[in-house]
């Protein structure tokens, strides 16, 4: 049922856990499954310098932190918020009825982005200047 990839980043989750003080958090939960995902991230220079998540659910969702978190590990914030859930789910090759696992870490790791920018307006490129 699942690809390779699944199965290995299920079995070899890739930078679990959390960071004290976050410079962002972000959190999603599947109403449909009960699924659990927390993402931190720590920002340097407007990079994802480091991401560490705790995903409460199952083969697919944890599957989908790992890889997403690998994934995203380096870019540029705003790169980071162009990437879509369907990506993540295309690119594990989860079937349908799991691309919610995909959604979720998604929307968790933007979540932490959105919360890092209301704590830090001034990195956020796309603040509107206040006007006098």
């Amino acid at each position: 049922m699942y690809r390779e990839i699944v199965l290995d980043h299920f079995s070899k989750p890739r930078n679990v856990g959390e960071i004290e003080n976050p410079d962002g958090y972000g959190q999603a939960e599947s109403s449909a499954c009960g699924d659990v995902i927390e993402v931190y991230i720590r920002v340097d220079e407007g990079h994802l310098a480091d991401i560490k998540y705790r995903t409460f659910g199952c083969a697919a969702a944890i599957a989908s932190s790992s890889f997403a978190s690998e994934l995203v590990t380096g870019k540029a914030l705003d790169t980071v918020m162009e990437i879509t859930d369907a990506e993540i789910a295309d690119q594990l090759g989860l079937p349908e009825f799991k691309y919610h696992c995909s959604v979720m870490v998604m929307r968790a790791l933007h979540q932490a982005i959105e919360d890092y920018y209301a704590k830090h307006p001034e990195a956020n490129p796309h603040q509107t200047a206040p006007s006098d």
